[in-house]
């Protein structure tokens, strides 16, 4: 009845068959006693003999009849009650580990254990009910895992594996057990029940000479009936999970732990904790990547190995003293902040669009910090991050840090544009007087995004956030002037809290064309496309990655610019699928020549009758500009210079960026990386032990904290409906779930 509840949440109301059939037995008499009962539930039905225990099966499983039971009810009973036959035979053609080998016990093992063993009631289990093995991954005849009984003489490489097939067994049969010794010697278990009725018990031993673990002892299986009902077992801690999501952590580091909960829930029958998950994670990951405390200690020796791999490499690591009754430990340092590029970023960024995007994400896992990135753009709008740095959060002292190296490194051109969010930390460093980063040798500009989310916070409603960022991407003061009057007959105080900023800073018709359109810092498609995935590893594995992932990076988009050249293109494909667009537009234009260089213009744009003026526009091909704004915006010709251009019968292409230009963007990939120099060759490193700093340390009980700062970009949809938390179905909440309902209206009946 409790299986078919979980299994079919869908039924309210499970109801139990239970019909008397005569049988006969082996010695030809009959049994009046045999019992065979069915649950139905819904159109779903499953046979089943009565079992000792409540085992929480997948959904896909299939009961299996006890074989003690079978035994005590006749001696005799074969094939008419529950597939008697396949039981003392659960796993055709998968022999036991160990088992089968013909070898003698070592005479310097542990002496034989008796065959029966008596509990407190002084009843008697005998060997011949024994079971056969099962490991983590062994499985029954029906292929599922932790079904079937274990066996004397099965073996385990050791004694985590043997611990674990424990457990799989206990929490698949649902079962409760306790742990009477354990040591590197010996591993003793039994029933929670024991001596109420079940005997239920294992010895694990180790064999010294072969250095594997080996039952000894079982008695088996439960004969114990579960009392009550538990979303969650005791056996299924955080070893048991881990090994279980192993192959999905491997797969993709960021999966969420909503997804990893989920799945093992459904695996187990079980719903862990948020928490375990969470822990289960991270030792997943530790077994992956390396151990989180060990991974500070490799990066000096990251540092040494790389810069032999790739000369040129920039690798700056900070230290803090560890400190030891009031002295300094010389032997180790505290883990302060790393700032890392490498030559192939070097060189492309001198191809890329003079702008940069900076910011930070927050690192997940046993140690808090922040990884801050340096993002550039190519001409056909393909994002690249160029610099790292690991520091311990966003402060003004850590954007100090990476600025200074990224200024001095990777970006030394003048005129360049800086894209950030509003933070004080950025502004204290851009504003350094020895920074290198007041204008006019750089210039400093706001993501749009992070502005509408600050607005939000003071002025609620999405309305008047669109007319905000409608404004900060018009390309003309005409166009903005338009928004910003809307914005100011809603409410006048928007407009005076988007007055306190320089228009220079989060519009785009008074940047002087420096942000080639872009108003965002695209960290979050960066992390996404790029590094996803990066921010769950340890440290030492982070910094490794961002190799593999740039090397990868490089060969891909250089194969594909490199195929573009090789067709003869000029341009990037991200410039003639905007040129075509705009060449479609620019159909119904009349324009008139102004001076004889053919470079001023005017152009009326009309209806395709012609009856109606949508508009007149400036344009100066000399200078590159439009009335529209996207002339000097996108350094590309907009449809009216197209139009005049036709006009003049010259070309457009000289009048578009050169980081367009497929060779530029070419360039940008040129230089590749080389394969990695083996950790066993890199120089050996004689400095102090780096360590983390212990006050980075996630809190070790509750739920993990999250770090990020939630605004308004983090709302969800307010049109997408809302979800029940129990079935998942539209239309109605946790509390008023009809199942629920209908599960306690059935209890009261």
């Amino acid at each position: 009845m409790f299986l078919c509840r979980r299994q079919f949440p869908e039924v309210r109301t499970p109801e139990l068959l239970a019909k008397l059939v005569d049988v006969v037995s082996s010695s030809g008499g009959s049994n009046r006693n045999t019992t065979n009962v069915a649950t139905a539930a819904g159109s779903s039905s499953m046979a089943a003999v009565a079992s000792s225990s409540v085992p929480v099966y997948e959904p896909a499983a299939q009961l299996v009849a006890s074989p003690t039971f079978a035994v005590d009810l006749n001696d005799g009973v074969r094939d008419e009650v529950g597939s008697f036959d396949v039981l003392p035979n659960a796993l055709h053609g998968v022999p036991p580990v160990g088992v089968g080998d013909g070898e003698l016990g070592d005479p310097n093992e542990d002496d034989v254990e008796p065959e029966t063993i008596e509990d407190d009631s002084g009843d008697e289990v005998h060997e011949g009910a024994l079971g056969h093995a099962v490991g983590f991954g062994a499985r029954d005849a029906e292929g599922n895992a932790g079904l079937t009984e274990f066996q004397v003489g099965q073996q385990f490489q050791d004694k985590d594996e043997a611990l674990l097939s424990v457990k799989t067994y206990s929490i698949r049969r649902g079962v409760q057990y306790k742990v009477v010794e354990s040591d590197h010697r010996r591993y003793v278990g039994k029933c929670s029940e024991f001596g109420n009725g079940c005997t239920w018990l294992i010895r694990l031993s180790l064999r010294k000479r072969k250095g594997i673990w080996e039952v000894k002892r079982y008695n088996g299986p439960h004969t114990c009936l579960a009392t009550s009902i538990s979303s969650d077992h005791r056996s299924l801690d955080h070893s048991v999970i881990s090994a279980f999501i192993m192959p999905m952590v491997r797969a993709d580091a960021s999966v969420s732990i909503k997804v990893l909960l989920n799945a093992t829930a459904a695996h187990f029958g079980f719903r862990p904790t948020y928490r375990r998950v969470w822990m289960a994670k991270q030792k997943a990951v530790g077994l992956i990547y390396g151990d989180w405390d060990e991974s500070y200690s490799e990066i000096p020796r990251w540092v040494l190995g790389v810069q032999l791999t790739m000369p040129g490499t920039v690798a700056v690591l900070r230290t803090s003293p560890v400190r030891v009754g009031g002295q300094v430990d010389e032997s180790q340092a505290y883990f302060h902040r790393l700032f890392w590029t490498f030559p192939p970023c070097i060189e492309a960024f001198r191809h890329c669009k003079p702008l940069v995007s900076i910011d930070g994400t927050h690192l997940y896992g046993k140690y808090g910090g922040t990884l801050l990135i340096a993002i550039a753009q190519d001409g056909n709008s393909n994002i690249l991050p160029v610099a790292f740095a690991l520091v311990e959060g966003e402060n003004a002292e850590s954007w100090t840090f990476f600025l200074s190296h990224l200024r001095q490194h990777v970006t030394p051109q003048p005129g360049l544009l800086v894209i950030s969010d509003r933070h004080n930390g950025i502004k204290s460093a851009l504003e350094a007087p020895d920074g290198g980063w007041l204008p006019p040798s750089a210039y400093r500009a706001f993501c749009i995004r992070h502005v509408a989310a600050n607005f939000a916070l003071t002025f609620k409603g999405k309305d008047a956030r669109r007319l905000l960022v409608n404004a900060a991407y018009a390309k003309t003061e005409v166009e903005f002037d338009y928004w910003f009057d809307i914005l100011r007959s809603e409410n006048p105080a928007m407009c005076e809290w988007a007055n306190r900023n320089d228009y220079s800073l989060w519009t785009q018709h008074h940047d002087e064309g420096r942000r080639f359109g872009h108003m965002t810092t695209n960290i979050s498609e960066c992390v996404n496309s790029i590094l996803k995935g990066v921010r769950n590893l340890p440290v030492a594995s982070l910094v490794k990655a961002t190799y593999g992932r740039l090397a990868e990076l490089f060969v891909r988009k250089g194969r594909e610019a490199e195929a573009q050249v090789g067709t003869g293109q000029q341009f990037s494909q991200h410039l003639v699928k905007c040129i075509e667009a705009n060449l479609k537009t620019a159909r119904c234009f009349t324009v008139t020549l102004y001076d004889r260089d053919n470079s001023e213009f005017t152009v009326a744009e009309t209806t395709p009758t012609g009856t109606f003026s949508l508009g007149t526009y400036r344009v100066s091909l000399a200078s590159q500009t439009c009335d529209c704004g996207y002339f000097q915006a996108l350094h590309f010709p907009c449809q009216h210079a197209l139009a005049c251009c036709a006009y003049a019968r010259v070309s457009w292409s000289s009048y578009v960026h050169s980081v367009y230009q497929i060779t530029s963007v070419f360039n940008v990939y040129w230089m590749g990386f080389t394969p990695p120099i083996l950790e066993g060759f890199w120089p050996p490193y004689d400095g102090p032990t780096v360590i983390p700093d212990p006050n980075r340390r996630r809190a070790r009980e509750g739920r993990p904290r999250s770090t990020r700062i939630r605004t308004n970009m983090d709302e969800a949809d307010p049109n997408r409906p809302k979800r029940c938390g129990l079935c998942r179905q539209p239309g109605h909440t946790r509390r008023c779930c009809p199942q629920v309902v209908g599960s306690s209206q059935t209890g009261r009946n």
